[in-house]
């Protein structure tokens, strides 16, 4: 974008296209695969979208009579936690933009190759309220169903109305909307759920015995999530007016793992002849807070709500500069894209700030799930996992030697 002139630029202007010229710079940048790794994924060296990539037009009034002195007027404080999918030869990422006054909302940024060079759509994404406002939408998941439409769940958050006085008091549900063109969207109602609040819903992308299946996760409050807790999955005839009357647990809270306090399921997820590779965020309490980090597990191909593989520990977990944020010691996904050369693009943020991409392939991730070994829950079978990893090379070392 560039500011075209048969004459001379004002001092204003030049400002302007100083703004512009920068910001070009920044989302042209090509990204690097980071050298290293541990042969699972690559991680890429700069984040693919800061709130610096939002367009100018975003933030500022360029009409030098309201705006002498060329102020933001409506900035924008993050971009994370977005949703993502393959379309039209492009990368797209749902992105939850949230501005300084604490507001979030959904824009799309595209890149033609998944890694670099993400640009926002001109305008936000404009989602239809329900009869009951909103007070705050965020973390979309987007899924290509088989149905045809492409649906959006995202967590609405309103006030606590029975705790008028608590200014904190709120109350999560599961947002639905559906789109056919990712431009005009149809709001549905929010999600029925007889297990109490509920963030973090995924809509599994076929039919289950012809009826919609959701990946849930009930919680007894807006943060803490009480007795209730783990990925849920429920089944509902319609997402027109959609309800899970009966849910169950199929991945549970765990004492002493990465997700003794919350877990919750991340984007939808991938269908391979193995099974369905499933990503996930695992939350445990630390002497400095909470902390987030990403594990991968596996259900069944023709049953996906049984669980066939989880390997032990963590799959990312925030590293370097990506541990500082707004909400520290963070790592979270609702996005990933699969491309047809069976690569994978794994979106996630860093602290509640920025968005990042790590690469895989399908094969990688199956052999990942299927030979890690499962968490032994104790350190004594930890030592015996490793001590038998250990004994084996040993082994093939000394042929190495001899």
């Amino acid at each position: 974008m560039s500011i075209e002139t048969n004459r001379q630029m004002t001092p204003f202007q030049q400002k302007v296209q100083a703004l512009i010229n920068n910001h070009e710079v920044l989302i042209t940048v090509k990204n690097e695969k980071l050298p290293g790794g541990n042969g699972i994924f690559e991680r890429w060296k700069y984040p693919v979208l800061t709130a610096a990539h939002t367009p100018v037009f975003w933030r500022y009034d360029l009409d030098e009579r309201t705006n002498p002195f060329l102020m933001e007027r409506l900035g924008v404080n993050a971009t994370f936690n977005a949703g993502a999918m393959y379309w039209k030869g492009k990368y797209l990422l749902m992105v939850r933009v949230e501005g300084v006054d604490r507001k979030s909302f959904f824009a799309v940024a595209e890149s033609p190759n998944g890694v670099d060079n993400f640009r926002f759509w001109d305008y936000p994404v404009t989602l239809p309220e329900t009869d009951d406002p909103d007070t705050n939408v965020y973390d979309m998941r987007l899924v290509a169903h088989e149905d045809g439409w492409i649906y959006g769940s995202f967590c609405t958050e309103r006030k606590d109305s029975a705790r008028p006085d608590d200014t904190s008091a709120a109350v999560a549900a599961c947002g639905i909307a559906r789109t056919r063109d990712l431009l005009t969207w149809e709001r549905l109602p929010d999600l029925v759920s007889h297990a109490g609040q509920q963030r973090n819903v995924v809509l599994h992308p076929e039919f289950i015995d012809g009826k919609y299946a959701l990946y849930t996760r009930p919680q007894d409050g807006f943060i803490e999530v009480g007795g209730g807790g783990g990925i849920g999955w429920g089944l509902a005839d319609s997402m027109e007016k959609a309800e899970v009357k009966n849910e169950i647990i199929i991945d549970n809270k765990i004492y002493h793992t990465i997700k003794e306090l919350k877990n919750g399921q991340g984007p939808a997820p991938i269908k391979t002849p193995e099974g369905w590779l499933h990503l996930a965020h695992g939350v445990r309490g630390t002497a400095a807070g909470l902390r987030y980090v990403l594990y991968m597990f596996m259900t069944d191909l023709h049953e996906p709500w049984k669980v066939t593989h989880a390997p032990g520990g963590y799959f990312i977990a925030p590293k370097g500069a990506e541990r500082v944020g707004d909400v520290s010691n963070v790592a979270f996904s609702n996005g990933w894209v699969r491309n047809a050369q069976n690569e994978v693009f794994i979106y996630y943020a860093s602290s509640d700030t920025r968005m990042h991409v790590a690469t895989s392939t399908v094969d990688r991730l199956v052999d990942y799930v299927k030979h890690t070994p499962p968490d032994g829950l104790r350190s004594a079978a930890s030592v015996e996992t490793r001590n038998a990893l250990i004994g084996k090379n040993l082994e093939i070392l000394k042929k190495f030697t001899s």
